[in-house]
């Protein structure tokens, strides 16, 4: 008998129209349900999700793109330490081209600045100990799935004596923004929880979300059907009137998460009120270097101080964040904003529900 390859079965044809046939079958109420994955939104675009699913049901997509919801205000004080003498900085690939108010760092790497593309904090750990007399900045992104390995990497400077390598801080923590959405008004009757994030932090976090607002909340897998069944599960929760933290992506999952890499953020991050795109500041959100740490935290080595400014004029790229509109809302999408010449944010990522549209739906 032939072996089905892995991936194939999670795209099934059969499967995935049994799974929608069960949607349809029991989907009464008219609901709307969050995504807060980046990968999520590509996938629910890539494997025309929204086209298998019955009319009562909507889906959003959330605030689940790293890049996406890295504030401009962070673009410009990373271009600001950029320009200081004998500065250099090392990122993840797709900041290097979201906007800040005026520039980006693909611009003012092309007017000279030295910014270079990693695949990890680790590497611009290397990129220091061979350049000791210049400061290495690590822009360090991402959500509770990356926050481990830059801690993990600030500790191991630390043990090493490393004194030109610091961290410019912008990780973030998922379950204080799924609630600020709720706070916000915006009416989300159940979420599909990030896996690669659950698989670190354990599924405890998204309980206070079904206690204090009675969503249910079902942590997906990312292929076909992880997210058909995910909503399924979703869809069967809400019509019992039953809401609670449930896990589809078993595989991977676990309820604990990875307790050492929570360890590893607690020795290093501690919470701090952090700004988001779209969102303005959101209490205890983000994850600052602790002081026992100090030493590589690169807002306290390069001291700058900076405003925010407005998005570019006709971008609703905070709107699309919020769920409240969709690219095709935008007056600016795939016309004057598109991958190779992105205005907003949510067109630079893969990840970004903007640049998922234009790759899949245009």
């Amino acid at each position: 008998m032939k072996k089905i390859p892995y991936i194939d079965v999670y795209r099934d044809q059969t499967l995935l129209k049994d799974i929608s046939s069960r949607i349809h079958a029991i989907s009464k109420k008219e609901v709307q349900f969050m995504e807060v994955c980046g990968g999520h939104t590509m996938a629910i675009h890539q494997f025309g999700i929204r086209q298998m699913l019955p009319p009562t049901i909507k889906l959003l997509s959330g605030p689940g793109c790293p890049v996406c919801v890295t504030s401009r205000i962070y673009i410009d004080k990373a271009i600001r330490i950029g320009q200081m003498k004998d500065v250099i900085i090392t990122t993840y690939g797709d900041l290097i081209r979201v906007p800040g108010s005026s520039s980006s760092l693909e611009r003012e790497r092309g007017n000279g600045m030295d910014v270079r593309m990693v695949y990890s904090a680790m590497d611009a750990v290397v990129i220091a100990r061979e350049n000791p007399t210049r400061q290495v900045v690590f822009l360090g992104i991402g959500f509770e799935t990356t926050a481990p390995a830059s801690a993990i990497t600030i500790i191991e400077a630390k043990k090493s004596g490393l004194v030109n390598f610091s961290l410019l801080s912008a990780h973030k923590v998922m379950p204080p923004v799924m609630q600020q959405l709720i706070h916000e008004g915006i009416r989300i009757n159940g979420y599909i929880a990030p896996g690669h994030v659950s698989a670190i932090t354990g599924t405890r976090m998204y309980q206070p979300i079904v206690e204090n607002f009675h969503i249910p909340v079902v942590v997906s897998g990312f292929e076909a059907a992880d997210i058909l069944h995910s909503i399924l599960l979703l869809v069967r929760q809400v019509e019992s009137g039953t809401p609670r933290v449930e896990v589809q992506y078993k595989r991977v999952v676990k309820s604990e998460g990875n307790t050492i890499a929570q360890e590893r953020m607690r020795q290093v991050f501690s919470p701090a009120d952090e700004p988001w795109r779209g969102f303005g500041v959101i209490p205890e959100s983000g994850l600052r270097i602790r002081k026992a740490f100090s030493t590589f935290d690169a807002d306290l080595r390069f001291p700058l101080k900076m405003k925010e400014s407005p998005e570019p004029k006709g971008c609703i790229c905070g709107n699309i964040l919020k769920g409240l509109q969709a690219p095709a809302d935008c007056r600016l999408f795939a016309k004057k904003c598109t991958p190779d010449d992105p205005v907003g944010a949510c067109m630079v990522s893969s990840e970004g529900a903007c640049a998922a549209a234009y790759k899949y739906a245009t």
